[in-house]
């Protein structure tokens, strides 16, 4: 019982970790270039992870190489999506990943899938309707964007690196990130930062990067893919609380109501998806939370109980 109720403390840890990677990042990138916080996350995941690493396949190299690409694509889009909304809206924003990796699968869903994901756009409009309606803002639909990569990610993830080693495969994709994001990031290093900035900037590569990658794989080992499902799920609820609670941000009522909306969408779909997925055979690890596939950068999270998983905001 000790043991259980310990895994379960690890796996709430990466969820509330993850949540508050919103703040952190918008915190960051208040006194840093978006494009210098990245390459400053990358490095020093990359530079953590590498301490774990004892070889790297050719396959290995090829596939993180590839997966590097597309969450870079996702992360550039996410932060400074995160600069332009509240951390509220991105963590609930991004939760999309949920229902839309599915529908990028190749199997066909049943019809009340599609009531959750409708449910969700509903959703997404309350929360980019503010205090009333209005054009949305260019941060929720850069998240937007950024939760329709992410979720091509996972599927990739998916058909790409399901038995490969994933610190292997993720620290190929921190290497590849940091190379990306050295040549715009180089003459903009944060000398002058105060120690707060360094501060958020480690929180996010070693906090909310490596340490959730490595403790969620722990304790997904040590428990059932549901309850894994269930205390990772509940991540958008603490990106919603830490924005309010330190952020000094604010839920309209509209708001309020697509906030509930999403986390009910998204839990109800990735409930159906989940239960068709196991009569119908899986085509992707049975992960039980496809909470968004798995790579040090929280871009995507590694997929429980499977040995696999690559790389996710934040």
């Amino acid at each position: 019982m000790l043991a259980s109720r310990r895994t379960d403390a690890v796996l709430l840890l990466v969820a509330i970790v993850w949540g508050s990677s919103y703040f952190a990042a918008k915190t960051a990138t208040g006194s840093v270039p978006v494009l210098t916080v990245l390459f400053l996350r990358y490095g020093i995941s990359a530079v953590a992870l590498l301490l774990f690493v004892r070889g790297v396949s050719r396959r290995e190299l090829k596939v993180g190489g590839l997966l590097g690409l597309s969450q870079a694509a996702v992360l550039v889009l996410e932060t400074y999506g995160v600069t332009q909304t509240s951390a509220a809206n991105a963590g609930l924003i991004i939760s999309l990943t949920l229902v839309l990796t599915p529908l990028m699968d190749r199997r066909r869903l049943p019809p009340r899938f599609f009531l959750a994901a409708g449910l969700c756009i509903v959703a997404v409009g309350l929360l980019m309707s503010g205090n009333g309606l209005h054009s949305p803002g260019i941060g929720d639909l850069l998240m937007l964007a950024a939760a329709v990569v992410r979720a091509a990610h996972v599927a990739l993830v998916g058909r790409l690196a399901t038995d490969l080693r994933p610190v292997q495969v993720t620290a190929v994709q921190t290497v590849v990130g940091t190379a990306l994001f050295a040549g715009p990031a180089v003459g903009h290093l944060p000398t002058g930062a105060g120690v707060g900035t360094w501060l958020q900037l480690v929180y996010l590569a070693l906090f909310c990067s490596v340490f959730a990658f490595l403790a969620q794989t722990w304790a997904v080992q040590r428990t059932s893919a549901s309850r894994a499902s269930l205390l990772l799920g509940t991540e958008p609820v603490w990106a919603v609380a830490i924005g309010i609670l330190l952020a000094g941000e604010r839920l309209t009522l509209p708001a309020a109501i697509g906030a509930v909306l999403m986390l009910a969408g998204t839990t109800w779909g990735q409930s159906i998806e989940r239960t068709h997925r196991t009569q119908g055979g899986p085509l992707v690890p049975d992960d039980g939370a496809s909470w968004r596939g798995g790579d040090a950068l929280r871009g995507t999270r590694a997929f429980p109980g499977t040995g696999s998983g690559t790389s996710v905001a934040g």
